[in-house]
């Protein structure tokens, strides 16, 4: 059976995007990792962000439509996005959100962990969730985030679905997740990373469902180590659980297949290979914008179209 070791990355929609580059990489200290545009819509940018190099589990992307109406948060969405910090960090990232403005909940425990929920500028809901042994680990840091307080990756996401048990099938019986834990409403299953490791189910039976916007995360992607895994993963859904996934598409830093699981959220499973070096050294991740081949001789036209970011 292929397995999958954890969440690969996150896509979301935002609206302004200078205001969404400031947020990701000045107020959380993301690399900002690869600039490129929407493969479907190339009047539009693609973000990432992530940690040192862009590894899995570590990338938060995003579709920034400058004049994109809010999301409604519901059913069949995903309802948080949680990052790692070091434990002894928290203190650090309490004062930086009051002292940056940056709206924000009260620390609260779940699962043996300090959770500290907050939203970006377009209202998407974040948390940092302090986890013990994470100092000594490598770490991206800015001027004024330091090795000891930067944020290491995702911790994992939370769905919100109407009854836990069909998307539970989909974590465990096709890409090999074990339940970790549970409460009256909240279901968690881990794969195998501990950087993007949990997806965490909360029961919400007779909300109404959402709506993609601003704030909304489009999907959520889990590993694939290569073709192989991505193929049998494929395979499981289909014949297990009668679920059809797309064709493979190719999306230059990995390739994907989607679907949308029985809750109602779309997931995509995305190759670990070949990465975001393919086509930048490490040293000039994102400083330049980069465009599938197909477009490359419309470079000039898309370039004219894109917002500004300076």
């Amino acid at each position: 059976m292929a397995r999958s070791a954890g969440i690969h990355h996150v896509t979301a929609i935002a609206s302004d995007p200078r205001r969404n580059l400031d947020f990701y990489t000045r107020v959380l200290g993301l690399r900002f990792v690869k600039k490129t545009v929407n493969f479907d819509d190339p009047s539009t940018y693609h973000f990432y962000f992530g940690d040192e190099e862009g590894n899995p589990g570590t990338i938060l992307t995003f579709f920034p439509w400058s004049h994109v109406a809010p999301g409604r948060p519901g059913v069949g969405q995903t309802l948080e996005t949680a990052f790692l910090i070091p434990e002894e960090a928290l203190g650090f990232w309490t004062e930086r959100l009051v002292t940056l403005g940056v709206t924000h909940e009260a620390p609260i425990r779940r699962f043996d962990r300090t959770v500290l929920p907050f939203r970006d500028p377009d209202g998407m809901r974040l948390a940092l969730v302090a986890t013990p042994g994470l100092v000594a680990s490598r770490a991206w840091t800015t001027a004024d985030i330091p090795a000891e307080a930067a944020v290491r990756g995702f911790a994992g996401v939370t769905l919100l679905v109407d009854r836990p048990e069909p998307t539970a099938a989909v974590l465990t019986e096709v890409f090999g997740f074990v339940e970790a834990g549970r409460t009256e409403n909240l279901f968690r299953y881990r794969g195998e990373a501990e950087v993007g490791g949990y997806v965490d189910l909360r029961i919400a039976g007779g909300f109404l469902p959402g709506t993609m916007g601003a704030g909304s995360v489009h999907h959520v992607a889990f590993r694939a180590a290569g073709d192989a895994d991505q193929a049998a993963m494929a395979k499981a859904l289909r014949e297990k659980l009668g679920i059809v996934t797309t064709e493979q598409k190719e999306r230059n830093y990995f390739r994907s297949v989607y679907f949308r699981e029985p809750g109602g959220v779309i997931f995509e499973i995305a190759t670990d290979d070949p990465g975001f070096g393919i086509d930048e050294s490490f040293e000039a991740l994102g400083t330049s914008l980069k465009l599938p081949p197909f477009y490359e001789k419309d470079r000039e036209r898309i370039e004219a179209v894109l917002p500004v970011l300076d």
